[in-house]
């Protein structure tokens, strides 16, 4: 059997000025006869009933094509990796699926995309793992937190998980070292200026800022800060180091802000309180996870930003 092209190539150029590709052009004349000719087929059969793959393509518009032509559609059956515990429920929604369908034409697309934002709502509540691996340094360890709060962050454009996470895990290490009440912490969305703050951090004549992405606008603030009397530090992810001292360097700051990279700052407070015992060296990581989560309950509204903390 010859299988022709419904369209030309001629029409096709002419339809992708209109439309840009990727799309899908459906050839509903085809669609018609072939039901049709489906429906002829099997006319010796009373009781034949055709069903519908709806999951190879949900599209409201040939599904309606499908059933002017007597052709029922099967939205769903029980999924080879449902659970047991919830195989009750499944089968019960597969019928509710199905009956609605006998009602009126089930838009698949729509409820897909439904559970879909579903399931990535729950992965974006769920907290991030610092898993503390003594095998590995614990810059290293540090690396594949932060991995995890960029992925999201990509997941999730507009938001800003990576340096949220930064800034807080530097409060919690200066909470650790300084006396309470030495400073203010605030929300990582809350701008310096509303607050009358010179930065992010401002303890004695020192001023902090946590950024993980370096620009013309912190370093601005810097030279502020100088002239003010304060010595500015500015504290970032390690692939931005030279951005930063490179910005400060061309604005003629060069020696006089101090960058560090996230991973070291935090990687000397441990060994430094853990007395360099490999033994104690956990318990440290935990307590500075520990004062994180709670300023991240104190002065986020979402709880996925919170740290589950393993030790291997």
């Amino acid at each position: 059997m010859e299988k022709k092209p419904f369209v030309t190539l001629e029409q096709l150029k002419e339809i992708t000025k209109e439309y840009p590709t990727p799309f899908h052009l459906y050839d509903e004349k085809g669609i018609r006869e072939n039901a049709e000719r489906l429906k002829e087929a099997f006319a010796w059969n009373k009781g034949f009933k055709e069903y519908f793959a709806v999951k190879a393509t949900p599209n409201p518009f040939i599904l309606k094509i499908l059933k002017e032509h007597g052709i029922t559609q099967l939205l769903s059956s029980e999924g080879g990796r449902t659970s047991r515990g919830s195989m009750g429920l499944m089968i019960k929604y597969v019928d509710f699926l199905n009956t609605w369908n006998q009602e009126t034409t089930v838009d698949f697309g729509v409820v897909e995309e439904f559970w879909a934002e579903q399931i990535r709502e729950y992965f974006r509540n769920q907290p991030f793992v610092l898993t503390a691996d003594t095998s590995k340094t614990i810059g290293a360890n540090l690396d594949e937190l932060f991995e995890q709060a960029r992925k999201r962050q990509k997941q999730n454009p507009g938001t800003q998980y990576l340096g949220t996470v930064l800034q807080h895990l530097v409060a919690a290490k200066l909470c650790l070292i300084l006396p309470e009440g030495s400073f203010e912490i605030h929300g990582a969305s809350v701008a310096d200026g509303p607050t009358d703050r010179s930065g992010d951090f401002v303890i004695n004549n020192t001023v902090i800022h946590c950024t993980t992405m370096p620009g013309a606008l912190l370093i601005e603030k810097c030279s502020a800060n100088l002239r003010s009397g304060y010595h500015p530090v500015i504290i970032t992810i390690f692939d931005r180091v030279h951005t930063a001292l490179n910005l400060a360097e061309d604005a003629g700051l060069a020696g006089r802000v101090e960058v560090w990279d996230i991973q070291q700052f935090l990687s000397a407070n441990v060994y430094e309180h853990s007395l360099f015992d490999e033994a104690k060296r956990n318990s440290t990581l935990s307590d500075i996870i520990s004062r994180y989560n709670n300023i991240v309950v104190e002065t986020e509204s979402d709880p996925s930003l919170r740290i589950e903390f393993e030790a291997r």
